[in-house]
């Protein structure tokens, strides 16, 4: 592949997978490598550790999500993410922009 192409496909995985955890959490709440075993299934995906664990915290200090410690009987505590109002108010935006995206880029080059 090229580097341009590349380029692009790293750049339309990072609003995806936003956008995708948005939509996982909205279901219920999970904790970090929870998400990472559910969303690394995900073709084209591609997400480990290493990229959740940023994105969460941003997505946390955007207001997005809120996080608690649960303790956990197989060893550390587990840090449990949920979305908040302001994740779900979000999260629907997200959809609808998407859709509209979608559409619009379908319509792009064709001859009326």
């Amino acid at each position: 592949m090229s580097d341009f192409f590349d380029n692009w496909v790293v750049q339309m995985r990072k609003g995806v997978l936003e956008l995708c955890i948005l939509r996982t959490l909205s279901i219920r709440e999970r904790y970090g490598y929870e998400l990472v075993k559910e969303l690394s299934q995900v073709p084209g995906m591609g997400l480990t550790e290493g990229t959740l664990y940023p994105l969460m915290s941003r997505l946390r200090l955007a207001g997005l999500v809120s996080t608690r410690l649960e303790e956990s009987s197989s060893g550390h505590a587990r840090k449990y993410y949920s979305l908040t109002p302001e994740g779900l108010r979000t999260l629907e935006t997200m959809n609808v922009f998407l859709e509209t995206l979608q559409h619009s880029t379908q319509q792009v080059g064709v001859r009326s």
